[in-house]
């Protein structure tokens, strides 16, 4: 069993400042987006091809969330990773200190961007490479075929209903050749398109914000150090930790596998925190003479 250090504190320092600038930021997001500037075009995590990547994106996207045009989903994001961080990294932080649960917590976000752009660097790879085939062969039933299997419908992107202009002209004069217009649009809508000074973001300029990798690492650990701790489902069923962390990690890999439509949370971070958080967890212990509980 862990044992607290002397002084525990209901909110420890780390994990109050953590929350304070976190919520700092999304304060900030939500001004500077009023003048048109979106912080997580410099901020949020991106894909290595984007037109907005940076090496820094890898450690500042931990500290942002939600979109400054979206103020519900803002706090929503924002309210439930912050009081995950409230519940069981006080915990931790009172068992570890300060400065080794701070270690964990930049550790298991940094992990969990590395395994998110992974994955993401594949579902790309994969579309770049359905683009190459179709550019070999740009028939009207091979452009279709592209829409249907590679393309997320949004009709408040403009890129995206370039495409379907071209696809309804297309598809209503056949014998038209619009080989040229759709290979520009595709890649157009993949990498972004600037048009008069005024950059349109494309597919690969996606940005990725929050803290639920580090927080995902945090909640495996409480369940890896107090198993047997009763949580309280709905404040009414108690659920030990070790299976409330464990359905978590289920659910996470089910839902990232499956990628259902509309679905842009970033599942496969959370489970790449938890599994940072378990290495690190089992090379603290094996270096420690009594371990970490």
């Amino acid at each position: 069993m862990a044992s607290f250090r002397p002084g525990a504190q209901t909110l420890p320092p780390v994990v109050k400042n953590l929350i304070i600038i976190n919520t700092i930021v999304a304060l900030a997001q939500y001004v500077v987006g009023k003048f048109g500037i979106d912080m997580a075009d410099y901020f949020g995590l991106h894909y290595w091809k984007s037109h907005y990547a940076h090496f820094w994106q890898y450690f500042t996207h931990m500290f942002m969330h939600g979109s400054y045009n979206d103020v519900n989903l803002t706090i929503m994001h924002l309210f439930s990773n912050m009081f995950a961080l409230f519940m069981f990294g006080s915990w931790l932080e009172n068992v570890w200190g300060p400065k080794k649960f701070l270690t964990f917590y930049i550790i298991c976000g940094l992990g969990a961007a590395v395994m998110h752009m992974g994955v993401v660097g594949y579902e790309f790879h994969t579309i770049e490479n359905a683009f190459h085939v179709f550019q070999q062969s740009p028939t009207l039933d091979h452009y279709n075929l592209f829409l249907q299997q590679q393309v997320r419908a949004d009709p408040s992107n403009p890129l995206f209903m370039q495409l379907i202009d071209i696809k309804n002209v297309w598809n209503n004069n056949p014998s038209q050749n619009l080989a040229n217009e759709s290979i520009a649009a595709i890649n157009h809508y993949l990498t972004g398109f600037n048009y008069q000074g005024v950059y349109f973001p494309g597919v690969f300029d996606e940005a990725t914000v929050g803290a639920s990798g580090a927080v995902f690492g945090v909640l495996f650990a409480f369940g890896y150090m107090f198993p047997n701790t009763l949580l309280y489902l709905y404040f009414l069923v108690p659920i030990k930790a070790k299976y409330i962390v464990a359905a978590y990690a289920v659910f996470e890999l089910f839902s990232g596998i499956r990628n259902s439509a509309g679905d842009n949370v970033a599942h496969f971070a959370h489970i790449g925190g938890m599994l940072v958080a378990y290495i690190l967890l089992l090379i603290w212990k094996r270096n420690s003479k009594r371990g970490i509980y």
